[in-house]
């Protein structure tokens, strides 16, 4: 018998390049940003401002108001998809992807059951699906109007019920740059005007969509990322069109052929990332971005902080403090910064200042965040 071949090695700083490359994150990308969201597969939307910041991180010449403006045309919407969070999708991966995780919200709805004996879940997916298309709604205004139907539920169940089976958007003015307003929500159907795509037969294509914006990657990797399980045999019918290497741990990484894998000593330069950004969120293993020295200073029980990539590792964590008239950037590294760095963090800073706040007094500063 022929030994097979030994695969090739990735160190964890050759992964750490070739990320940050499908990231967008080397080198500032002259594209729309409607292109850089479809790219990267969507943008982690928990709260309202990080993808605008995940953008601008990502895109040459960024403006906010291009992303509000693609927001506010429908282009791109706020919807619960991978690994049951809030992303921002183009107006097509909404219609695809959500079909895709639905077992992933199936299983969800399974959390709940005690709060939902009794329920029909199928009337209460159409009952919900008249109410939001009625006019947007709230997950309150929806809750009691479930409750009305189903008095012996538990209020919360019902409303969680109704995102899980539904592919429910919210409406803007909700995450348009400048603006507030309550999370308000409808179908995802009603609000583009055109109707979902079926569930694909198999997840192939998204595979090939991960592993560009995410690889080198492996199974488990991808299923963590899109809050999937079973994704082997879809790794397996692609492996003749796929490269296959080794981490550093002998985890075996897919990846596409043509995929940019830059060297280890390529530069990257700071780039200062929101919380929840998905670089930080989509592998099993993330000690290709977080030092595992500093996986528990970045991470509390409920949320990222805001990261600060130097050299292309989590090196420190940021705040922006903002009041009418000046604008604060506050820096707490988590280890020791050289004075040649600090001074690349400071224009990075900067520039992300000068970006992202109002006002027109910035204020950088090197100290602890007191978290």
């Amino acid at each position: 018998m022929t030994a097979s071949p030994a695969k090739a090695v990735l160190s964890t700083r050759a992964l750490n390049r070739a990320t940050l490359a499908r990231q967008l994150l080397l080198s500032r990308a002259a594209m729309p940003a409607v292109d850089a969201v479809e790219h990267v597969v969507g943008l982690q939307a928990q709260n309202t401002k990080p993808p605008y910041y995940q953008l601008f991180a990502r895109l040459e010449g960024f403006d906010p108001e291009e992303l509000s403006g693609l927001m506010a045309s429908r282009d791109v919407v706020r919807i619960v998809t991978m690994r049951s969070t809030i992303h921002t999708h183009t107006a097509d991966d909404c219609l695809t992807l959500r079909p895709l995780v639905q077992p992933a919200r199936d299983r969800e709805l399974n959390t709940f059951r005690k709060g939902l004996v009794g329920v029909d879940l199928d009337r209460l997916a159409a009952l919900s699906r008249d109410l939001v298309e009625e006019r947007p709604r709230t997950m309150t205004e929806l809750r009691d109007a479930l409750l009305k139907e189903w008095p012996d539920a538990d209020p919360f169940a019902l409303a969680v019920a109704a995102r899980c089976k539904l592919p429910l958007v919210q409406v803007t003015p909700r995450g348009l740059w400048g603006r507030s307003g309550q999370v308000a929500l409808t179908t995802a159907e009603h609000w583009l005007g055109r109707p979902s795509e079926p569930a694909p037969a198999t997840p192939d294509a998204t595979v090939l969509r991960y592993l560009a914006a995410f690889g080198p990657a492996s199974v488990k990797d991808m299923q963590v990322w899109a809050g999937l399980t079973r994704l082997r045999e879809a790794f397996e019918r692609l492996r003749p069109r796929l490269l296959t290497f080794s981490d550093e741990n002998g985890i075996e990484l897919f990846d596409l052929p043509e995929a940019p894998r830059p060297a280890e000593d390529t530069p990257a330069p700071p780039r200062f990332l929101p919380e929840f950004d998905n670089l930080l969120l989509s592998h099993a293993d993330r000690s290709r971005v977080v030092p595992p020295a500093y996986r528990l200073r970045v991470w509390n029980t409920n949320a990222y902080y805001r990261s600060l990539l130097v050299d292309g590792f989590t090196a420190g964590i940021w705040r922006m403090d903002e009041t009418k008239d000046s604008a604060t950037l506050t820096i707490e590294a988590l280890g020791t910064f050289t004075r040649a760095q600090r001074a690349e963090i400071a224009e990075e800073g900067e520039r992300m200042l000068g970006t992202m706040a109002s006002a027109d007094r910035h204020d950088i500063r090197f100290a602890p965040l007191g978290i």
